[in-house]
């Protein structure tokens, strides 16, 4: 017998302000355990919101054993620290820092009214086994969020934004702000050939589904028989990053306690599709390789998912990726998602013009389609080295309208 233990907190403060007023304020901790029993191939467990003693959590656990959850693998070792904090906030910190941010907003850009929230999150994950298991990764950011809406305007809003910041810069935000409203009244014309700008982790789902080994063994994927075939640009690469600098709040094991080599997985290199990805109940079940990576439940055994997807940079930034064309940064919009046969729409009702470097104004309501396999195959531009608009890395790929 075997034992086991999952613990997760978060100490979460927010300010919101609506039209240049602060009118709320937040604070909330949360703490959950998760005891578990091996024994047999047999697991119990045991999820608890809140503290417990582990004399308690086991033997709870280990009641649950008639559950008869089957877990049959090994458990993993290992002993690792990774702290990706660099700056955690007191409230009086947080509070006066969003204070200025706001003052900037009401006095540089009077004209829009923006409902906004800044919330600092402090994160600290742990998995400790009886085997010599000892993993935990901890985090603090610092999330901003927000709609806004021109004075002139008859929507509700007119726009949305959010980014996230280890060490808030107030300079950051002022820079996002101007690219998002200094140019705003300044209407243009849909360029003839639409390039669009997008931070891309929403547009990478389609493989989290389609990638599943699940998925790929009952031929329910649409690249199911394609591992080892070119779908998709030279420059294209897709990898499971725990290393990412913009994945907040995430661990470098996986559900099975599993550690990948240099923290990734590469799933699509050089446009060539290399493997679907498998937990250890997955690829026991339908006999395939395991590559992880799984999904972590305190109330369940662990199972197919836990992507972390990244799309490796081109080492270029916007505006090289541009070579002197212009892109459209959607701010107000609605995604239709990847549908069974791989096709995408997307419409646009309110985006912002880019050369790379500055934005020129903003663009009328318009359509625009694509292929997963068109998207990153042949209209496949590359992903920035920088962080212009979003403060996030972004995808820039060719698009049609419809």
């Amino acid at each position: 017998m075997h034992r086991a233990k999952d613990t997760w907190s978060q100490n979460k403060s927010t300010f919101e302000f609506d039209e240049g007023k602060l009118v709320s304020f937040g604070r909330e901790s949360n703490f959950e355990s998760s005891h578990k029993i091996y024994r047999d191939g047999i697991t119990g467990i045991y999820y608890h919101i809140g503290k417990v003693s582990d004399e308690e959590g086991y033997a709870k656990a280990r009641k649950n054993l008639e559950r008869e959850r089957p877990y049959p693998f090994e458990l993993e070792t290992g002993t690792r620290a990774r702290d990706k904090r660099e700056r955690v906030l007191t409230d009086r910190e947080l509070q006066s820092k969003a204070e200025n941010c706001i003052k900037y907003l009401n006095e540089t850009y009077p004209k829009f009214r923006c409902k906004i929230r800044f919330t600092g999150t402090e994160y600290d994950r742990r998995t400790v086994n009886d085997l010599g298991m000892d993993y935990r990764s901890q985090d603090y950011a610092v999330g901003i969020s927000g709609s806004f809406k021109h004075c002139d305007s008859k929507n509700i809003d007119d726009g949305y934004f959010e980014f996230n910041m280890r060490d808030f810069d107030e300079n950051v935000f002022r820079q996002v702000a101007d690219d998002y409203f200094g140019q705003y009244e300044v209407m243009n014309k849909i360029p003839e050939e639409v390039i669009l700008d997008v931070t891309y982790y929403g547009l990478v789902s389609f493989f989290s589904q389609h990638l599943n080994g699940e998925e790929l063994a009952r031929g329910t994927s649409l690249l199911t028989g394609k591992i080892g075939e070119k779908l998709f640009s030279d420059d294209f690469t897709l990898i499971h990053d725990a290393t990412d600098e913009e994945a907040w709040f995430n661990t470098f094991w996986d559900g099975d306690g599993c550690v990948f080599e240099n923290d990734k997985l590469v799933l699509v290199e050089n446009g060539v599709l290399k493997t679907g990805y498998a937990d250890k109940k997955t690829a026991r079940e339908y006999n395939i390789p395991h590559t992880g990576p799984a999904y972590d439940s305190f109330s369940d055994i662990p199972g197919a998912g836990g992507l972390n997807l990244r799309i490796a940079r081109s080492g270029k930034t916007v505006k090289e990726l541009l070579d002197g064309r212009l892109c459209v940064v959607p701010v107000d919009f609605t995604s239709s998602g990847f549908n069974e046969k791989g096709e995408y729409t997307m419409l646009i009702q309110n985006s912002l013009l880019f050369n790379g470097e500055k934005v020129l104004g903003r663009l009328p309501e318009f359509k625009i389609a694509s292929t997963v396999f068109d998207m990153f195959g042949k209209d496949f531009i590359g992903v920035s080295s920088d962080r212009p608009i979003y403060y996030d890395k972004q995808l820039l790929v060719r698009v049609n309208i419809v």
